[in-house]
């Protein structure tokens, strides 16, 4: 069974043991992180991987970043805070 179903994707989403300890690390709950999956703004590197972040006013460590693969499903590999979007050269 999957941890969550996005709307936004239409999809399952799964999120690995790695991103699991990076959001209790960053004190991060599932509510937020689905918050950032559901309403973040988009950086894809290719088909699959991509970048999903969001400014949660709430928080002082912005930009709350999901580093995902989107396939099936949308897996989350990890998650970051103080996140910089960087211009590809």
């Amino acid at each position: 069974m999957a941890d969550l179903f996005s709307q936004r994707f239409g999809k399952r989403v799964w999120i690995t043991r790695h991103a699991r300890m990076s959001m209790l690390k960053r004190e991060i709950d599932e509510a937020t992180l689905e918050r950032v999956i559901e309403e973040g703004e988009i950086k894809r590197k290719n088909e699959t991987d991509m970048w999903i972040y969001l400014h949660v006013g709430e928080r002082t460590d912005n930009l709350i970043c999901a580093a995902a693969v989107e396939t099936s499903a949308v897996i989350i590999k990890t998650v970051m805070i103080n996140w910089e979007l960087e211009d590809e050269i």
